[in-house]
């Protein structure tokens, strides 16, 4: 059975200098607030999760809601709607509460933290299991390139295993448009329901396209999972395919 790793977001204000003359409520309108807190909603035509489909090939609806304070610690929840996981029973519900920090070292972007898979109503077994995760972004002439790594250790949810999920990622503008295009590389190991046959290489090619505070995606995920193995673990839809997306910013 596969989980969702989410995709975590997070911005945070740096403090800004005040003239020694400004007045109480001129200081408020200059200094940004402690904590930043923003969010999305928004549908996809499949919740695909490192390459395999986890809503059954179906429309899921995804939110997340994220604080920041701006030392760069955030803490955020981020929910999807499943389809097809009748041993799962409960809300077809899945939530991801997560915190880490991120902070830039020069060029480069680190971020790590720890996110909680949970399964609102699930029944028939352990399912909710821990996962640690960290990457490294930076800039590339026009380009965004990111490393990242995910780790959970051997708990009850993976069938007492662990599991490692290893990607690099790019995402390059295209000038003087809206439109961002975006790559992806991931490696996915560990003998656990998130992994069929141990080990299998996921693969994601899209573009997204901006609207003001909507978002436009389209993308082409898949994996080198051999159907047999696919069957054997009782995953979902793993064959490349495309996907839609229509995501909206919200700010609070």
């Amino acid at each position: 059975m596969m989980r969702s790793a989410c995709a975590l977001a997070a911005c945070w204000w740096l403090p800004l200098s005040v003239p020694a003359a400004a007045s109480p409520a001129s200081a408020a309108e200059v200094l940004p607030p402690v904590i930043d807190v923003a969010g999305s909603i928004g549908i996809v035509t499949d919740y695909r999760f490192r390459g395999i489909s986890l809503s059954d090939t179906h429309p899921s609806v995804q939110g997340s809601i994220v604080a920041t304070h701006r030392s760069g610690a955030y803490a955020g929840i981020s929910a999807y709607t499943l389809n097809g996981f009748g041993e799962l029973g409960g809300s077809n519900l899945e939530l991801d509460l997560y915190a880490g920090y991120r902070h830039n070292i020069g060029p480069v972007t680190v971020d790590a933290g720890l996110l909680y898979y949970a399964y609102p109503g699930s029944s028939g077994g352990s399912y909710e299991f821990i996962e640690s995760y960290a990457s490294l972004s930076a800039r590339i002439g026009p380009a965004t390139a990111k490393l990242s790594a995910a780790y959970s250790p051997p708990q009850d949810g993976l069938n007492g295993n662990g599991n490692l999920y290893l990607a690099g990622e790019v995402a390059l503008p295209i000038r003087s448009t809206p439109a961002t295009l975006r790559g992806r590389l991931g490696r996915s190991s560990g003998d656990t329901p998130l992994t069929p046959g141990g080990l299998y290489h996921e693969w994601l090619v899209g573009a997204d396209y901006e609207l003001g505070q909507v978002t436009l995606g389209a993308a082409i995920t898949g994996t080198d999972i051999a159907a047999a193995e696919a069957r054997a673990a009782g995953a979902r839809p793993r064959d490349t395919r495309p996907t839609l997306s229509l995501t909206a910013a919200l700010r609070f």
